[in-house]
């Protein structure tokens, strides 16, 4: 598989987070398609299908994440 460079992935998340925070679900059409661009071009870059999944695996994929973090394991 191939594998997202770790600066593509850190930005994807802070942007993912960013408009999470802005609750960018209530927002214009432009903040709403942002959202969704943001989460399937995690989906792509993590080989997941779902928002929730791509963001955990892109933080398991950045420099510094903890080998025995379990958040993998939480529904």
């Amino acid at each position: 598989m191939l594998m997202a460079h770790p600066a593509v992935l850190k930005n994807l998340v802070e942007r993912y987070e960013a408009l999470a925070v802005l609750d960018a679900g209530r927002g214009g059409p432009e903040v709403r398609q942002e959202f969704e661009d943001v989460a399937y071009a995690m989906c792509v870059s993590t080989g997941t299908q779902d928002a929730e999944s791509a963001l955990v695996a892109a933080r398991h994929q950045l420099p510094g994440a903890r080998t025995l973090d379990d958040s993998v394991l939480s529904s």
